[in-house]
């Protein structure tokens, strides 16, 4: 069986272990492994990722040494063409052109979202596969790369603690999440912020700047704020200067992550989650499997067809909503 790889919109930290874990698996059951460059785009450029030998079947050494390091080596990108009924038709006609019998595409809503048009004219096979660090897909509790981002947050607020609590200052923390909240309530609980500002749970500046005046009649002297940034209030640079304007006692300062979320060696949970679903991913295709996602939910690894993890939401954890209140009192 041929299967092609790629990864595709932002790039996620276990991105390269589940690639390892798709060619080793492959590998080991006599199956054929051929990278596809920069997404979607990939396919309509027909560039494949060719191994040191000039050669584009990826072996066991391909991927030796992949767990540790982030991104992508196969690349990443957003395709215009590929949005359109054209791109897809074409793409479709490529993959016969180069007889794939199946596709693994890695990435988040709009990935999948592609696969699911790509199924609609192409008769291979199609195991998706949540690589993003929002944690925003239905059909798994948790995404490749949700885990390191998270990591990575925490570890740059516990450096802004210390700098809030030398000026007395209050900070406004941008992480990303368009659509859902979890990096900024994971973030928030496990770096200790006081507030986590979410688009799945609204609070009016008025009430924010109650509870921080609160805060500062307890004698706290510094505040952290988490904000995603799909957040109502347009990110943490506009909820600094709407709160300013509500009466924040806090002198306060706006810093923006951003993509540095993206980044870093992924820790141990992505590493093992990805091989976990590179793994189930090829077995499910073996099995006769397509047009759904692989993905892990009450620690069970589970297969959920591509139009509900694309028309559905994750919702945050409520219980997690309400240890943050008990916690940041």
């Amino acid at each position: 069986m041929r299967i092609g790889v790629l990864c595709s919109g932002g790039d996620a930290p276990g991105m390269n272990p589940a690639l390892r874990s798709i060619v080793r698996t492959a590998c080991t059951l006599g199956d054929d492994v051929y990278g596809i460059k920069h997404g979607w785009e990939g396919i309509l450029d027909e560039e494949f990722y060719t191994n040191d030998d000039g050669s584009f079947v990826m072996g066991l050494r391909s991927v030796s040494g992949l767990s540790k390091i982030g991104g992508t080596i196969l690349h990443s990108s957003r395709s215009k063409r590929f949005r359109t009924p054209e791109g897809v038709e074409n793409a479709a006609k490529i993959l016969k052109k180069h007889k794939f019998d199946a596709l693994i595409p890695i990435g988040g809503n709009g990935t999948l979202s592609g696969a699911v048009e790509l199924g609609k004219v192409w008769d291979g096979q199609i195991i998706g596969l949540p690589g993003t660090i929002d944690n925003d897909l239905y059909g798994s509790d948790f995404t490749i790369g949700f885990a390191t981002a998270v990591d990575s947050a925490v570890d740059c607020v516990d450096k802004l603690r210390d700098t809030a609590g030398s000026h007395d200052l209050m900070f406004f923390v941008e992480v990303m999440g368009r659509h859902c909240g979890d990096i900024a309530l994971s973030t928030a609980i496990a770096s200790g912020a006081e507030i986590a500002c979410i688009p799945e749970a609204e609070e009016p500046p008025e009430r924010l700047v109650k509870r921080l005046k609160k805060i500062k009649e307890a004698g706290k002297t510094s505040v952290i704020a988490i904000v995603a940034e799909g957040d109502e209030s347009g990110g943490a640079v506009a909820m600094q200067q709407i709160l300013k304007e509500a009466g924040n006692p806090f002198d306060s300062r706006a810093v923006v992550l951003g993509h540095v979320l993206r980044g870093g060696s992924p820790v141990a949970a992505d590493r093992i989650l990805a091989s976990e679903l590179g793994n189930f991913a090829v077995s499910a295709i073996l099995h006769g499997e397509t047009g759904k996602m692989a993905g892990k939910i009450s620690n069970e690894l589970v297969l959920t067809p591509l139009e509900d993890c694309v028309s559905k939401h994750r919702k945050v954890d409520a219980e997690q909503l309400r240890l943050l209140h008990i916690v940041a009192s």
